[in-house]
């Protein structure tokens, strides 16, 4: 008695899955077969008589062929598994009907990205040959012999039989990184491959994503966030609808002025809203932004302001002859006038005002390219009550200037003669401050006179300055750092409030060390940047002796670490009690100082400003 013996083995779960998606022994030897088959059996179809229902007949023709030869080409013929070979080429004859091939959808495969650009350019082809344009009958689309894919009209051997190679005549297993000859006849292995220059195991190259570009202006400050207050509130939003506001009424003059202040960072003071600032009770005017006033708005500006005795205007670039001429008439009581920029008044316009102030107590005039020697004489004869004085960036700066200005006998509070197109002589301005530093000048400012030295400190400074309280020398390169400590170290003026020694590349350790000596229990503005020979005990020094310190520039000061920040914010532990720091500090600017990193302490209201390590992210 016999039994059908229907156990099987265990079967992996690959072969489970290829069984239950009709992948047998069968349909891949079947597949085989497809693949070497011939290309050559395909037969021309009739069509009708006439030539032009012909030529649409044979395209399409050509094309179910190409299709049928792509396919058969490509090793992927999933319709003809299963059938014989005879059944294979009815089914390509019935590809002719258009209605069929409608009817039955067809499962279609995932294209390569290579395939769906062929694809997208033959449409584009077959759009403009609807479309009318002429073309050759016989115009067919490109059908060059893929070096991968086609030899002689016949397709790729399956992988895994032998072939022998075009060039060295060598056996070799055919796989599919197998490469065709240039000539088209016959296969070249991996080694011939790669030395004609191609390599088949070469994977194409994965564009990279380019990141977006970090904005470098991207500034990181350190600062405490505080509640706006009630009174900033209202001011923005009057900022904000000023041109809806009838009158501002009595609020103050500091609230005028933070108005104004907020006007200008967007320029927003035109002659249509200026008038809120008008008053004629008004002792003090700022406008902090003129821009976009012309001339006759500045004269409307003097006739309802005529009790003034304090002006600035900045940016005032529309003032003229014209306009500054009602100054002169209509405000007698200007005691104080403040100008930025003003490029059209001429001399006679200057000498004119001056005559007619003779009270003048502050002339502080930046940028007037127009101001000349007979302005200066002007000035020194009709205003000989003149306290403070700024000719900054004046082109015309020189020599005679310095010679007028010692005309004033009674002294000068406030003295600022920086940023000249030529440096004045160090004669010359030694001269002048024997002439006006010694009874009064508290405030020096002369940057930019690069031709000033050590020699300048020692016999200008030296004997004729007693009660400065602020000192602004920066860029001046002839100073060094041995000259400026013995400066510091000899000078017998009071302890300075304010210092700015920016940009002067020779001065380092000596010069600062002595200079905190002198000043360090009063100094509450410290400008040392660019100071780039200065060391790390240097920088201990300010933290020890500057208890006052309220803003610090050390930019570029390359000694400058995060020891030396913590000295500053916190002091140093000195027999169980904090020694030493800067308890004042409300603002520190480290532009340049690489050494200060992202882990660098920091403290509560005090705004650090110039972190590289967050500038660069």
């Amino acid at each position: 008695m016999s039994r059908t013996n229907n156990v099987r083995g265990p079967t992996s779960a690959l072969t489970d899955f290829l069984r239950a998606s009709g992948i047998t022994p069968t349909t891949i030897a079947n597949r085989a077969a497809t693949r070497v088959r011939p290309q050559d059996q395909d037969q021309p179809v009739a069509g009708p008589s006439t030539a032009q229902e012909s030529e649409p007949i044979t395209s399409a023709n050509r094309s179910t062929a190409r299709s049928r030869r792509s396919t058969r080409a490509s090793g992927y013929a999933s319709d003809d598994l299963d059938q014989p070979e005879g059944e294979v080429e009815a089914g390509d004859a019935m590809d002719v009907d258009e209605a069929e091939e409608q009817a039955t959808p067809a499962k279609k495969r995932k294209l390569t990205k290579a395939a769906e650009a062929k694809l997208k350019a033959k449409e584009k082809k077959k759009g403009k040959k609807g479309s009318g344009d002429e073309a050759d009958p016989d115009e067919d689309a490109y059908t060059a012999l893929s070096k991968s894919l086609w030899t002689n009209g016949a397709s790729k051997p399956p992988v895994g039989s032998f072939e022998n190679c075009a060039i060295c005549n060598k056996q070799f297993t055919v796989t599919k990184y197998t490469m065709a000859a240039n000539s088209g006849n016959g296969y070249l292995c991996h080694q011939c491959a790669k030395a004609g220059g191609n390599d088949p195991f070469k994977k194409p190259a994965i564009p990279k994503k380019r990141k977006a570009p970090a904005d470098k202006r991207n500034i990181t400050n350190f600062e405490e966030k505080r509640f706006p207050s009630l009174v900033s509130v209202c001011i923005q939003l009057i900022t904000k609808h000023i041109d809806d506001i009838d009158a501002l009424g009595d609020i103050g003059t500091l609230n005028v002025e933070a108005i104004s202040k907020a006007l200008s960072k967007n320029r927003g003071l035109t002659p249509e809203n200026a008038h809120l600032f008008y008053n004629a009770g008004n002792a003090s005017l700022t406008l902090f932004d003129a821009t976009n006033l012309p001339s006759p708005a500045f004269e409307t500006l003097a006739y309802h302001n005529a009790n003034l005795t304090s002006l600035r205007l900045d940016f005032c670039g529309h003032l003229d002859d014209k306009a500054f001429k009602v100054f002169s008439t209509s405000l007698a009581s200007l005691e104080r006038i403040e100008l930025l920029g003003p490029f059209l008044v001429r001399p006679l316009g200057w000498q004119s005002f001056f005559k007619s102030h003779p009270n003048l107590e502050a002339f502080l005039i930046t940028q007037s390219p127009r101001f000349d020697d007979a302005c200066v004489k002007s000035l020194v004869e009709n205003c000989p009550g003149l306290k403070e004085l700024r000719l900054k960036e004046i082109g015309h700066m020189n020599d005679v200037f310095l010679k007028e200005i010692r005309g004033f006998k009674k002294g000068l509070q406030y003295l600022d003669l920086s940023d000249p197109s030529q440096s004045c002589g160090e004669d010359a301005m030694i001269a002048l401050l024997r002439s006006v530093a010694c009874k009064s000048l508290s405030h020096l400012n002369l940057s930019k006179h690069d031709l000033l030295s050590d020699e300048f400190l020692s016999k200008g400074l030296l004997p004729f300055t007693k009660i400065l309280r602020s000192l602004t020398l920066s860029y001046l390169p002839e100073l060094t750092d041995t000259g400026v400590s013995t400066f510091f170290s000899d000078w017998t003026n009071a302890a300075l409030v304010s210092i700015d020694l920016s940009r002067n590349d020779q001065l380092g350790n000596a010069a600062l060390e002595s200079l905190m000596k002198h000043s360090g229990s009063q100094l509450e503005e410290l400008n040392v940047n660019g100071w780039k020979e200065v060391g790390e005990d240097a920088l201990m020094m300010v933290g020890r002796l500057g208890k006052e310190l309220k803003r610090v520039d050390v930019g570029w000061c390359r000694e400058m670490n995060d020891f030396v920040m913590k000295f500053w914010l916190e002091g140093e532990i000195v027999r169980r009690a904090s020694k030493g720091g800067c308890t004042k500090l409300e603002e520190i600017k480290v532009w340049g100082c690489n050494k200060i990193t992202h882990a660098c302490p920091r403290k509560k209201g005090v705004l650090l400003i110039g972190v590289e390590s967050h500038t660069s992210r």
